[in-house]
């Protein structure tokens, strides 16, 4: 074997340059496709800010909405109460089953009967939201018309997945030794799951619970299918017997009109709904990082 020259320097093999190369090459495409996704985020917020802002005053945010299409004036008070309630009611619905689906594949299930269920669950989590919609409305609104409940529904539909596969991953930062910690003492499985495992991974429950409503406050296609036919200018707490007005529906509705009012009215409602979001989705990051770093402890 020949011996190493410590003075000169080792030059890299054709191979090393190439391999080089390539590096350099997908972390500049993997940095050009990350500005490109904060840039096109920051263009869609720039324009609903640019023609919403104007929009936005008390009075819009506190009056209910003008009566019939293209008239002066009015708000979506009544929108925003109604999404509120779609939503608390899917949350309602949806955060006890994913967290006990959680549990299930975390706890109890082994690793042959939990990989066909987190297969399902990814399956309806990448679910078109429009096909949910047609269930729902299949479902439900075909017998008993279109319902608050029903479109609470197809929400919680939708916030399932993401809300169990959440829990899920939070489940199983809670450090074995806690467990079995518990079972050496006697503690049963149940008791140790509620007063050991759960509250261990509470923050990141909750952080989950989060994302998914900000996703569910954003979809329309659902919602047209299961409640969109409401009064505009009432406010409606009636689950079970007429629609409940929402901002989905109303910008959808807004932005089909003929009238500049209107138009503006569909900016200034999509600009409140993208900051509940917006702030949605930071809350629940900060929430993450609270939980991970307190878990790494």
């Amino acid at each position: 074997m020949a011996a190493i020259d410590p003075a000169n320097p080792l030059s890299g093999s054709r191979r090393l340059r190439r391999r080089n190369s390539v590096d350099r090459l997908m972390l500049g495409g993997a940095t050009a496709a990350a500005v490109f996704a904060v840039v096109l985020l920051a263009i869609i917020v720039y324009t609903v800010v640019q023609h919403g802002a104007s929009q936005i005053s008390i009075s819009f945010l506190t009056k209910d909405q003008a009566v019939g299409l293209g008239v002066v004036g009015g708000g979506i008070a009544n929108a925003i109460l109604g999404s509120a309630l779609l939503v608390a009611v899917a949350t309602a619905i949806a955060l006890p089953l994913g967290v006990l689906i959680a549990l299930y594949l975390t706890e109890f299930a082994s690793p042959r009967t939990a990989r066909p269920v987190r297969l399902a669950l990814d399956l309806l989590n990448g679910m078109p939201s429009i096909v949910i919609g047609v269930f729902v409305f299949g479902l439900v609104v075909v017998a008993h018309g279109e319902s608050g409940l029903a479109g609470s529904l197809a929400l919680a539909i939708i916030m399932l997945p993401l809300l169990a596969r959440t829990t899920g991953e939070m489940l199983l930062l809670v450090p074995q030794e806690l467990r079995d910690a518990a079972y050496a003492l006697g503690v049963s499985r149940w008791r140790t799951i509620v007063g050991i495992v759960l509250p261990g991974a509470l923050g990141g429950i909750l952080t989950g619970a989060i994302l998914a409503i900000a996703r569910a406050a954003g979809e329309t296609a659902p919602l047209l299918l299961t409640t969109s036919l409401f009064s505009t200018s009432t406010t409606s707490v009636n689950f079970f017997g007429q629609a409940i007005p929402n901002i989905p529906i109303d910008i959808f509705n807004y932005s089909e009109s003929g009238f500049p009012a209107d138009h503006a009215r569909a900016w200034g409602a999509a600009l409140v709904l993208i900051t509940l979001i917006l702030v949605g989705n930071l809350i629940a990051r900060a929430m993450l990082a609270r939980q991970r770093r307190m878990m790494s402890r």
